[in-house]
């Protein structure tokens, strides 16, 4: 739990400092990480495929490292207010809460426990405006610690609220997902629909791609395709990996079948069940 924490504080932090065309897809990354734990510390096998994804998203993250855009770090709250009420991104918000209204109230009721895709495109829009308004935050977090309160101005608490909604409906609706679906499953269909939402709309609010050529974005984006593919193929050969069988047992004492508490001798027949 602690070193979960402080992921989480550190993936924060990373918000304040980077674009989330970069941070977002980086997280791919604890991916990896976990397979190669898994691989050492819980034997567990890891398939060639894996390996295989593993590369994949390591490469796709080098990628967009390199082509990322330069950070632009607005001076105050009410500039990230300026960026979140332009046209665009407005419209954004408005199409995100009406698919989200859609998704729950119609579509839910009708086909929330047969259907992936409701439970996880409500935790992915509401996510990308998580996403949005905890950046918002972090920066404002940033300027007080340098002396400029933000605190002070209703943008922030604005942003706050947005950002405690959102959590709980994602969080909300995704434990539903893992209750109705097999985790395999949810864990890289959401990463792919919660990722490109967030990058969308960052590009949108805080005009990410803005200055850069068009060599750039597409590398970007061919990275960004490896890393989802890479997480796809990971997830997918775990997925795949059949559970050991268990091994059977017949309690016999030499006239007939005999039950637990009767039995005297038992016979093995899976040589794995002692290891």
């Amino acid at each position: 739990m602690l070193t979960m924490v402080t992921g989480e504080v550190a993936n924060f932090v990373a918000y304040v400092y980077a674009p989330a065309v970069l941070v977002t897809p980086l997280g791919a990354l604890s991916i990896i990480v976990s397979a190669v734990l898994a691989h050492f510390v819980l034997k567990e096998r890891l398939q060639k495929m894996g390996v295989l994804g593993c590369v994949s998203c390591i490469v796709g993250s080098v990628v967009i490292v390199i082509h990322a855009p330069q950070e632009y770090t607005p001076n105050s709250v009410e500039e990230i207010w300026s960026l979140a009420i332009q046209p665009a991104f407005l419209i954004y918000v408005a199409a995100a809460l009406s698919i989200v209204l859609a998704l729950i109230f119609h579509f839910e009721p009708r086909c929330g426990q047969t259907n992936i895709l409701i439970y996880l495109g409500i935790c992915s829009l509401m996510g990308s405006l998580t996403v949005v308004s905890i950046k918002a935050i972090g920066i404002a977090i940033k300027l007080t610690l340098e002396g400029i309160n933000q605190f002070e101005y209703p943008q922030t608490w604005s942003f706050v609220t947005v950002a405690v909604i959102c959590v709980i409906t994602q969080l909300n609706y995704l434990n539903k997902a893992l209750d109705t679906f097999n985790a395999a499953i949810v864990s890289p269909i959401y990463y792919v629909m919660f990722t490109t939402l967030t990058i969308i709309a960052s590009i949108i609010m805080f005009k990410d791609w803005s200055g850069q050529d068009a060599s750039n974005i597409a590398s970007e984006i061919c990275g960004f395709i490896t890393v989802l593919s890479g997480t796809i193929i990971l997830h997918a050969t775990r997925e795949q990996e059949q559970p050991t069988t268990a091994g059977t047992i017949t309690w016999y004492t030499g006239e007939s079948m005999k039950g637990i508490d009767e039995a005297h001798f038992i016979t093995v027949h899976n040589s794995d069940y002692f290891q």
